[in-house]
């Protein structure tokens, strides 16, 4: 499995125009965060998980030229609002778009792409098949993929397991029945906001204790805001195994 971050960051915390602190001023390209995604690669099958604003321009980054399906995690803008941009893959590939999420993420798609879901449908819009999940396991193609239920405050998030790999964003509360599911999980990705306080986002702290739990050979950590600080000196403050991930970081599993 090949595993490639899109993106590593949030709209949260991001700095104004004309912000001139640290991170902003940074030459490290491991500062420059987009909006949270991944791409899995496995045994030739293309998957991304979430498709935030800047989607497409992730794609063209990665050289990403085939894509079989989208999985998303939940409805915010920040993890939906780019699927406007599977319109390209229909072209390429001549078929529409299986994308899987759960009722109440597939209705805000509805909602919002209302245009792609039309009976008679203007030339060059999306095309796009929804596909309904809930805490089961389902399958795409012949890859199996495991929900991992957790809350973003008061609202119901999924996270997914692919084999050894585990992907949680937007969470600030693991329930144990989604522990068990990650029991003995290689890699673990794990969102991380900001160092401060937050009302439905895992700190730092907060998010090294769940690593620790969980237990993962590596973690990284993703959807950090502009407040986490430069990479190179927050991955220094992290215990062994555990590190940020950054926006091209590639991993194979």
């Amino acid at each position: 499995m090949k595993i490639t971050f899109l993106g590593t960051g949030t709209s949260q915390g991001v700095p104004v125009i004309g912000c001139t602190c640290e991170v902003c001023r940074s030459l490290d390209y491991r500062d420059k965060r987009l909006r949270v995604s991944v791409h899995l690669e496995i045994d030739g099958l293309s998957l991304v998980i979430d498709t935030g604003p800047d989607f497409r321009q992730q794609m063209l980054r990665e050289h990403i030229s085939t894509l079989d399906a989208v999985i998303l995690t939940h409805s915010h803008k920040d993890h939906i609002a780019g699927l406007d941009d599977v319109r390209a893959f229909n072209y390429l590939q001549k078929k529409e778009m299986p994308v899987y999420g759960s009722h109440a993420t597939l209705e805000q798609v509805k909602n919002e792409f209302h245009y792609a879901f039309t009976d008679e449908k203007y030339p060059g819009t999306p095309l796009i098949t929804l596909h309904e999940i809930d805490e089961r396991i389902f399958l795409i193609q012949k890859t199996e993929i495991i929900p991992l239920p957790v809350m973003h405050l008061h609202m119901p998030v999924m996270g997914f397991r692919v084999g050894d790999f585990s992907y949680i964003t937007d969470a600030n509360y693991i329930p144990e029945k989604t522990l068990a599911k990650l029991k003995g999980t290689r890699l673990l990705v794990l969102n991380a906001l900001q160092k401060e306080p937050h009302l439905s986002h895992f700190t730092l702290d907060q998010a090294i204790l769940q690593a620790k739990c969980i237990g993962a050979t590596q973690t990284y950590f993703t959807h950090m805001s502009h407040k986490m600080g430069m990479h190179h000196f927050v991955g220094r403050e992290l215990p062994e195994g555990i590190a940020l991930a950054y926006d091209g970081l590639t991993i194979n599993l």
